[in-house]
């Protein structure tokens, strides 16, 4: 959606590897956001954006108006099914379902091969590989790193909303799922204790929401079954910013 960072320039380089064309889209999708949230100030850098796609590689930007990708405004969506249900889809009612629209629209209009997209939005990720299987499409998704600071605070365009303190706090986020994943690491189950003491961690930041979930289901967990890749991953507030991030978590 603009504001592009270093994360953004990760999944460009991985795609100019693998691939012959590259083609960038950059589009603040109004279906995203709830009435109450931040539209209207979301970042917008095209002066920045566009000169690091080209020195980055893109072959092709593609920067439509809402006009012309809403003409008739949004008669038809995607509902996604279960996988949408808890977490952001439940904090953050009509987000998935708008990250879905937005993703099949550009899907249609580009026709790409393959598509790259950040493991930072683990759920959203999710959403559009189950879409491309349960849809039957022709595209690839390839899931690439979380590109992090020196301090593990995941990068976001949102970022540019923090003042100074709030830069410092919001690395415990990243520590309080790094404290998770440890204990299931070393061979705790119960994962509540786990999240308990990880919640500890992360005032001043406000909690939205700190769970472990199967990564193709979605569904927070009670327990970490054994040998099993997980996904830990968690919502709070810095100050008026909110963050999300998310880590691995692989139990014996």
């Amino acid at each position: 959606m603009g504001a592009l960072h270093a994360g953004h320039e990760s999944l460009v380089a991985r795609a100019r590897r693998e691939c012959a064309s590259v083609v960038a889209s950059i589009f603040v999708n109004p279906l995203q956001f709830a009435p109450h949230e931040d539209f209207d100030r979301y970042p917008r850098t095209p002066e920045a954006d566009v000169p690091l796609l080209q020195a980055a590689g893109v072959d092709v930007l593609f920067t439509p108006s809402r006009e012309a990708m809403y003409p008739d405004g949004t008669g038809v969506t995607i509902r996604p099914g279960a996988i949408a249900r808890y977490l952001e889809g439940d904090r953050r009612p009509g987000f998935l379902s708008g990250v879905a629209t937005i993703v099949l629209k550009l899907f249609n209009v580009i026709a790409p091969d393959v598509a790259y997209f950040g493991q930072k939005d683990a759920q959203q990720l999710a959403v559009v590989a189950r879409m491309v299987d349960d849809l039957n499409m022709p595209q690839r998704v390839v899931a690439c790193p979380t590109v992090r600071e020196p301090d593990g605070l995941a990068l976001s365009s949102r970022n540019a909303y923090l003042n100074e303190s709030e830069r410092r706090a919001a690395p415990r986020l990243y520590r309080a799922l790094r404290a998770v994943a440890q204990r299931l690491e070393a061979g705790e189950r119960a994962i509540a204790p786990a999240v308990a003491q990880a919640e500890a961690e992360l005032p001043p930041l406000k909690l939205d929401y700190l769970a472990v979930v199967d990564p193709h289901a979605f569904e927070p967990l009670a327990s970490a079954p054994p040998r099993a890749r997980l996904l830990a991953l968690g919502a709070a507030y810095d100050g008026a910013t909110r963050l999300i991030d998310n880590v691995e978590v692989n139990t014996p």
